[in-house]
């Protein structure tokens, strides 16, 4: 749009531009035509299913004509994700609502897929691309992780972390340009399980919620809503919630006893190997920065006091731990959420959440951010 209207021919001009764009509108009618045209088509047929929780259902199967052509018109009552089953060697994911649209596909070249007329179904795309370069050098990394594994090189294999580190990063900054350049499309859902919501919430928040707005009545949309205002007790920036447990000797100790710090609340247990091999990174960078401020918090989802007291032993792990033994039904681990480990919650010296999940890497570079 304009700017500063300055004389009347640039009026002239903005109102010209005004009333095309009021013209371009979307407007739901209830019903979305989609039509496609094939290339070198083999035997089979074109059918369309609703992605539902469950499964995809399936609407109808799309007769196709001698020139590859086919057509549907869909009646649908709200925003949802269709599949697209191009003679079951392709398959097409569409985000429809009040957009027709348009498929072109040639099964001799798999890169010639087009999507075009239903902006939300062109964005299903960029996503599914950007999920598939991901994946891709994920996989890379994996192996060569699992070589420095079977080597025992801890150069390569900090290295191999580190370049995993930064990949995540900069995939998660690459997802949310594209969502931010969605202006509030309902097919941004499908980009969430490649953001973080524990480190993310603040832009889950925004983005769900323009979502809300726009579809008031998406329940795919209402749900998420009702799950982030879950999280937002424990969202970056919120005060953590108080932790009173009993440590080894039964006394109880809560976690505001430690206000004046930077605390690292560490959700583990003796019978996680992840959180056991984790434990040695913790124990250095504790060592390297307890006095400069830094303190742990652990939280234990033990069984028995026995298998947790011996952990603590074996591992050399010199900072405050709490229990109150009852695995996953612990207190603490209802109250911050916890249905896996290890997990962790940074605080400020406030009492407040800074960073959430930070283990080997990360954690090591979010110390060296504090402190130095």
């Amino acid at each position: 749009m304009m700017g500063i209207v300055k004389n009347i021919l640039l009026l002239s001009i903005g109102i010209a531009m005004l009333a095309c764009e009021q013209s371009s509108k979307r407007e739901f009618d209830g019903s979305v035509m989609i039509t496609g045209k094939l290339e070198n088509v083999p035997n089979g047929s074109v059918v369309l299913a609703y992605i539902s929780d469950d499964a995809p259902q399936q609407i109808a199967e799309i007769p196709v004509s001698g020139s590859g052509k086919f057509e549907y018109n869909l009646i649908l009552d709200g925003p949802g994700f269709y599949l697209l089953n191009l003679m079951g060697s392709k398959e097409v994911k569409l985000a429809l609502y009040d957009q027709d649209v348009d498929v072109f596909y040639n099964f001799a070249d798999d890169t010639s897929l087009k999507i075009e007329g239903s902006d939300d179904s062109q964005y299903v795309q960029e996503i599914n691309a950007l999920m598939q370069e991901y994946q891709g050098t994920i996989n890379y990394l994996n192996n060569v992780y699992m070589e420095a594994m079977k080597e025992r090189d801890q150069e390569k294999i900090k290295k191999v972390q580190q370049d995993a580190l930064e990949l995540e990063q900069n995939h998660a900054a690459k997802v949310k340009d594209l969502v931010r350049s969605m202006d509030g499309s309902f097919a941004a859902l499908q980009s969430f399980s490649m953001i973080n919501p524990k480190s993310d919430f603040e832009f889950l928040d925004e983005t769900v919620t323009k979502m809300s707005e726009r579809y008031p009545e998406y329940k795919e949309v209402q749900q998420l809503m009702a799950q982030l205002e879950e999280m937002r007790a424990l969202a970056v920036g919120q005060p953590a919630p108080e932790i009173s447990l009993p440590d080894p000797d039964g006394d109880i100790v809560n976690l505001s006893d430690l206000r004046g710090k930077y605390v690292l609340i560490d959700f583990w247990a003796a019978w996680c190997r992840p959180c056991r091999e984790e434990n040695p990174n913790v124990v250095r960078l504790y060592n390297e920065y307890k006095d400069q401020g830094f303190e742990v918090f652990g939280v234990s989802l033990d069984r028995t006091k026995d298998a947790w007291v011996k952990a603590i032993a074996d591992d050399n792990l010199t900072w405050t731990h709490v229990s109150d033994l009852k695995y996953f039904n612990s207190e603490a681990a209802s109250l911050y959420q916890i249905n896996a480990i290890p997990a962790t919650y940074m605080l400020d010296p406030e009492g407040k959440i800074i960073a959430k999940d930070l283990r080997g890497q990360s954690l090591e570079n979010k110390l060296k951010e504090i402190f130095n």
